[in-house]
């Protein structure tokens, strides 16, 4: 694919991170943004649901073969990605159950249930019918302990890396610094929760919306490479934070060099896409309870981009939604803990793998 179409998606994924990061006495539309990703890092338990569905995709370009464009929109249209959980702060554990649902001739569904807990992560071993696995590992929990694995690649395991609380501390100071950067009156608007389309059940007090137009698209994107990562890796920089990211302030000051280097050239190819690139819709509503916490955030995306030049076309239609119930109650796991022979580690899948023939 063409320089421009990377671009494209890196634009859109920027955006999408600015939008996703939360919303929140009713507050004016910017700082609800900043209060309710800070109340929402405090919770004490919640469950969670979220749902996204790819509702139209086309693809063609002049340098992927119609065969790959067609496979890629065949699979993926109409596609659900789902993703459950539970979480619990003290003790720390949670759980997640990914699912992939794809549509059209390579029809097939299948989950992925994860467990976190304060120093392991366990993943489900899924039976993929495209990528066979040796069977006696289907449905066992992988282990993955990342003391271990600092030690197995000869590396010191630094405690600083599973600090939640300096974690969140950072993440917040993050988001604000970000949000500061963006005009309130150009992205931010209040929707009444009469009109936000809530599903039944969900109690709000305040709804945001978060708006991207053809008008902003690259004044956004302009922002968040400009101005908002530089601040992020200041903030990265400091001497309370460091020790979270395993580098050093010469790593993250020649990124932050290159950044700025790179964005003479970055607005260069933000200035062509007035050119070829068309939002149809690109606008996330994020509803607060009575608590200023954020309960439902639902997503509606389409855009083209239509490229005379390099004859790249895509038309990209998703949707989506994430809901938090039972927030700061007493914490119920479906999975739980994996123990005993639920387990298998790294060195053992390894061992299981060797055994199936090429």
């Amino acid at each position: 694919m063409s320089k421009k179409l990377s671009v494209l998606v890196l634009t859109m994924v920027l955006l999408l991170t600015v939008a996703l990061v939360g919303c929140s006495k009713k507050l004016e539309p910017k700082e609800a943004v900043t209060t309710g990703t800070t109340n929402a890092m405090k919770l004490n338990s919640y469950e969670s649901k979220s749902q996204f569905t790819v509702k139209d995709l086309t693809i063609t370009s002049a340098t992927l073969p119609s065969e790959q464009s067609a496979m890629i929109t065949s699979m993926l249209k109409n596609a659900d990605i789902t993703l459950d959980g539970v979480y619990q702060k003290e003790p720390l554990q949670s759980e997640m159950t990914l699912g992939i649902h794809l549509k059209g001739d390579l029809s097939t569904s299948f989950t992925i249930p994860m467990v976190m807990t304060k120093d392991k992560l366990y993943v489900k071993i899924p039976n993929i019918p495209f990528y066979p696995l040796p069977q006696d590992v289907v449905g066992k929990f992988l282990v993955v302990d990342p003391q271990e694995l600092a030690k197995q690649s000869g590396q010191e395991f630094n405690p600083a890396t599973m600090d939640q609380a300096k974690s969140q501390k950072f993440a917040n100071e993050v988001i604000a610094a970000i949000m500061g950067e963006y005009d309130q009156a150009t992205y931010f608007f209040d929707i009444d929760p009469k009109d936000a389309k809530l599903p039944q059940g969900v109690e709000a007090k305040q709804v945001v919306q978060f708006k991207i137009t053809n008008d902003n698209v690259k004044q956004a994107a302009d922002t968040f490479v400009t101005k908002a990562i530089p601040k992020a890796i200041d903030i990265m920089s400091k001497d309370e934070y460091i020790s979270l990211f395993q580098l050093k302030k010469e790593d993250l000051t020649t990124v932050k060099l290159a950044v700025e280097t790179n964005t003479s050239d970055f607005k260069k190819k933000l200035d062509e896409l007035k050119n070829y690139l068309t939002v149809k819709q690109f606008d996330i509503n994020t509803a607060l309870n009575k608590d200023n916490i954020p309960v439902y955030q639902d997503l509606n995306a389409n855009v083209e981009m239509n490229d005379p030049e390099t004859k790249d076309n895509v038309k990209l239609s998703v949707t989506g939604y994430s809901q938090f119930s039972k927030i700061n109650e007493k914490a119920t796991f479906k999975v739980g803990i994996p123990t005993g022979d639920q387990v298998l580690t790294i060195e053992q899948l390894q061992q299981k793998m060797q055994t199936v023939a090429p």
